[in-house]
């Protein structure tokens, strides 16, 4: 019982829909930063070094980067709020999930051999479902405002009516 409520909850958290990411690829992480009131989106551009439990509500990805000669590593769950949207930039051949053989190299020795792949069909991650939902959502706004405008419009003619006969009246004294 409790763990099919631990799993229900689970499911709620996780995304619709992400890209499928691997170790080697070059991401773009969009992700939201908050300084005080303000809120802003940082990008992290970097080699994916790792990828943990991609099926599941907690998985991760490890990010690393060369940042002014420095080597920056950053991991970021694929499912937290706070993450914006992941966009693939290249993607590599390797054969293994973990490259921490990275993290001692530098330079020409540090590249990974690119992968031929389609960039806009790997970013795309609409969710069919969600777009109808979204367009019907719309569609019932646009009506509830056509009704509301006809129905402030008839107010409007009976207030007008009513300032007529009142106007009609007074002239009659």
């Amino acid at each position: 019982m409790s763990f099919e409520l631990i799993n229900k909850v689970n499911e709620a958290q996780k995304k619709s829909n992400v890209v499928d990411v691997r170790s080697g690829d070059t991401v773009r992480v969009h992700q939201k930063i908050k300084e005080g009131s303000k809120e802003r989106i940082q990008i992290f551009e970097g080699v994916v070094i790792r990828t943990d439990r991609p099926k599941s509500h907690t998985s991760r990805i490890t990010v690393r980067k060369i940042a002014s000669g420095v080597g920056v590593e950053k991991g970021f769950f694929v499912h937290s709020p706070l993450v914006e949207k992941i966009e693939i930039v290249r993607r590599a051949k390797v054969r293994r999930n973990f490259l921490s053989y990275i993290r001692k190299r530098s330079g020409k020795s540090a590249r990974l051999k690119n992968q031929n792949f389609d960039r806009e069909g790997v970013n795309d991650i609409r969710d069919e479902a969600a777009e109808a939902e979204e367009v019907r959502l719309k569609e019932q706004a646009k009506l509830d405002a056509e009704a509301k405008a006809s129905e402030k419009a008839a107010e409007q003619a009976k207030l007008e009516a009513l300032q007529a006969e009142v106007e009609a009246r007074h002239a009659e004294n």
